[in-house]
């Protein structure tokens, strides 16, 4: 009889066996893959290993919202392998009866299921499709033209058949990494583009110019063919790219482009080009930048950044820079007066035009006015008188103030400011430059410079860079910071800028540039208007024109500045009367949006003594306010407001956005019935007011 240990000494001895059996067995096939033929095989592989890059994912462009301007999807062009090989002849029969059994069985659920995927094609047209692969027996036979997204093709992989390995139904798909705008053509020439959707090369803009961060750096791969197969192995990973976070607003880019678009299409507008740009005064961050041009269709398109790399003769709005040199220098004081009668005036052999001549020119104006009506006379006669002997002061005064400084941009084919000065060399200078330049002519700017030049203006005197790019993210976290770039600490004496800031507001409320403002009901506004001729290729023939407004607001407390310019061809042309209604639309939006409510209520009250109103109609208030002399200001409605925070205030009788913005104030949600005057509200005055409950308010038209 057995004992225990005996037992147990047997099962010792049958492991013991058995694991050296598989040693050998082990060593066996060792042995036979080093000696020949197998060797030969894997010699044979390893000559015909393929390395390849493993592409890294390009870093995504952001608006300041953390919203996608531009990013890489992938996308997936779909496959059927209808052709089966395989060293093994019985590996390879098998798998060529299932893909013949399964696909004759499954055919209609297929064609059926990818018409159900993408509905351009029907099932019968999937259905010839891969009975014509089928056919031809191809291997990598394309089904589908197109390129699928990740959704259509996870979808794929649910159908019958298609739901097996690739080696064993065929299907597959080659993964493409694309750069997509989700928005489209806004600001596109700023945030740039690749040479092709699936090209890692930058072409332009900030795609270019921060190409660095967003490629990232590929990795590293190889193949080796073991049974007719490539399979891939690994030797280095891919660093994906880092992401952008850029100042771009894409609610105030998609309105600023709607606006100017709007208004290009204007008959009597008709405009070539179109710029709109709008900047944050304290930090410079551009908030939107529009670039249209006219397409042979009539349409307008982003074909170019002209905002950066144009290089246009200001016009008008250069008439600011020359009056702030000569108070900055003593030439003159506000009080200074230029007689512009009879409208034309001959200025060293060349005749110099206000717009007005025919009707016998202005007369005798203040510099307020020759600002505020735009008066070539009194801006050359001041320039000329002052500096006619030292023409070099008037442009190193041009310097000190900032205008022609290189901003340096993140763009290629950036345009370089060109402010010419009497002692360059490369340059004959004549006695007719100093006045014509005075009033924007014989200088070349792009858009952005003058815009910065306002901006500083707005800013207290400090000069910033126009700053496209906030930070440098990776998952989300903040790696880099690009801060604020100060170019000029002071462009001017604190007595000059106030002096020009009064100017630029009069411009506005009493001048050339009214359209540009609201009339002092909401906001106030301060800017330049700019018409100028337009040279090309050094002639002014043909009546093209470059019309203009650059400005800021709320003038009291700037917060934004913006500037607008059109290219057209032909009369009406008018900076004022053209691009004046665009600033006013854009500041108006921004104004509301800002405050969360409508431009009215978004109005700053300090720029207009208001006599404040008790509850009633708004209408009526305003009657009186006008018959006081003040043009309808803003109207303050108090006595709902005056009710305590937690309580329902007494609507009735108010207008409806007086009653709205009272009652969301104590976070109630409202719901409007009819329009006009409030004359009912079902939740009584003087209950509580409950966080996220609704009231419900109806109105009827006002009665006058």
């Amino acid at each position: 009889m057995q004992t225990g240990k005996d037992k147990a000494i047997k099962r010792y001895v049958v492991v013991f066996v058995l694991m050296s059996l598989a040693g050998l067995y082990i060593l066996g096939k060792a042995l036979y893959t080093m000696l020949p033929p197998e060797s030969d095989y894997w010699k044979a592989v390893g000559l015909n290993s393929k390395t390849a890059k493993i592409p890294a994912n390009r870093g995504n462009i952001l608006s300041c919202d953390r919203q996608v301007l531009s990013g890489t999807v992938p996308k997936y062009a779909l496959y059927m392998d209808f052709a089966v090989h395989d060293p093994d002849s019985s590996i390879e029969a098998k798998t060529k009866a299932f893909r013949d059994s399964a696909f004759r069985v499954d055919l209609d659920s297929i064609a059926q299921g990818l018409a159900r995927i993408f509905p351009d094609r029907d099932a019968d047209w999937f259905r010839q499709r891969l009975l014509q692969g089928k056919a031809r027996g191809k291997y990598s036979w394309r089904i589908y033209p197109k390129l699928a997204t990740y959704v259509q093709y996870r979808a794929c992989k649910e159908l019958p058949f298609l739901r097996e390995s690739m080696y064993r139904s065929g299907f597959h798909a080659d993964e493409m990494l694309l750069r997509l705008k989700p928005y489209g053509g806004l600001a596109s020439r700023t945030i740039g583009e690749l040479y092709n959707d699936t090209s890692s090369q930058p072409k332009c803009g900030l795609e270019l110019s921060f190409d660095s961060i967003l490629r990232g750096k590929p990795g590293s791969k190889h193949f080796i063919t073991v049974r007719n197969r490539l399979v891939p192995v690994i030797d280095t990973q891919a660093e994906n790219g880092h992401d952008l976070l850029t100042t771009i607003d894409i609610n105030i880019q998609d309105f600023a482009d709607r606006t100017l678009r709007s208004k290009l299409k204007e008959e009597l507008v008709n405009g070539e080009v179109g710029v709109a740009v709008v900047m944050e005064v304290k930090t410079g961050d551009v908030k939107a930048i529009v670039n249209l041009t006219r397409g042979e269709d009539g349409e307008y398109y982003e074909m170019k950044n002209n905002a950066v790399s144009d290089l246009w003769e200001p016009g008008s709005t250069f008439k600011t820079a020359s009056i702030m040199v000569a108070l900055e220098d003593g030439k003159i004081t506000l009080n200074k007066t230029v007689d512009c009668a009879p409208g034309i005036v001959n200025m060293h052999g060349r005749k110099m035009k206000d717009h007005n001549w025919h009707r016998g020119g202005y007369g005798v104006l203040k510099v307020e006015d020759i600002l505020g009506q735009s008066s070539n006379i009194g801006v050359s006669t001041i320039i000329d008188e002052a500096y006619r002997d030292n023409p070099s002061a008037y442009v190193d005064g041009l310097h000190r103030e900032g205008v022609g400084i290189p901003l340096n941009l993140p763009f290629v084919g950036r345009g370089e400011p060109y402010v010419p000065h009497p002692k360059d060399k490369n340059r004959y200078w004549s006695k007719p430059d100093l006045p014509w330049m005075s009033i924007g002519y014989v200088t070349m700017l792009p858009p952005i410079s003058t815009l910065t030049f306002y901006n500083a203006i707005a800013n207290g005197g400090k000069m910033v860079k126009p700053r496209f790019v906030k930070a440098e993210l990776k998952d989300g976290m903040v790696l880099r910071e690009f801060p604020t770039e100060v170019i000029k600490e002071r462009i001017c004496k604190p007595s000059t800028l106030r002096d020009i800031q009064y100017c630029l507001e009069h411009v506005v409320s009493g001048g050339l540039g009214k359209k540009a403002g609201n009339g002092g009901k909401l906001f106030k506004v301060s800017g330049k208007t700019g018409t100028a001729q337009f040279s090309e290729n050094g002639s002014y023939a043909g009546r093209k024109y470059m019309i203009s407004f650059c400005g800021y607001f709320p003038s009291d407390d700037p917060k934004y500045s913006c500037i607008v310019c059109i290219r057209k061809k032909g009369l009406p042309a008018s900076g004022g009367g053209q691009c004046g209604p665009v600033f006013r639309e854009i500041s108006e939006y921004i104004m509301s949006r800002d405050s969360m409510q409508s431009a009215a209520l978004a109005a700053d009250t300090n720029s207009v003594f208001v006599p404040e109103a008790t509850k009633g109609s708004r209408h009526r208030a305003e009657a009186v306010v006008e018959g006081m002399g003040l043009s309808k200001k803003q109207v303050s409605m108090t006595e709902a407001d005056s009710m305590a925070w937690n309580k329902v205030p007494d609507v009735a009788g108010m207008g409806v956005k007086d009653a709205v913005f009272a009652l969301q104030k104590r976070g109630l949600k409202v719901r409007i019935n009819g329009c006009g005057e409030i004359v009912r509200q079902d939740i009584p005055a003087g209950s509580l007011a409950s966080k996220g409950k609704t009231i419900t308010l109806t109105a009827s038209p006002k009665k006058f």
